[in-house]
């Protein structure tokens, strides 16, 4: 049985981790390196393919956890 849960986490890992690295990031590049923060796209509303990113990926990490606690219980 434990095997079972390894590969599991193991997948799951995989895709979170591609799930996190598609997802464009609401900063620009030069707001990283000078430290400014812009206002303008704070509260921009999530819709269509970013919204479902952004679902699917807490969906995801939420499937991480549980596999994870169900791998120390057993």
């Amino acid at each position: 049985m434990q095997g079972i849960q390894n590969y599991l986490l193991l997948i799951i890992s995989v895709l979170l981790i591609t799930l996190v690295v598609v997802q464009s990031s609401k900063d620009s590049i030069d707001n990283a390196f000078s430290g400014e923060k812009s206002e303008l796209f704070n509260n921009q509303k999530q819709r269509g393919f970013e919204l479902i990113m952004a679902r699917t990926t807490m969906v995801t990490s939420a499937l991480f956890i549980a596999v994870s606690i169900w791998a120390m219980i057993s």
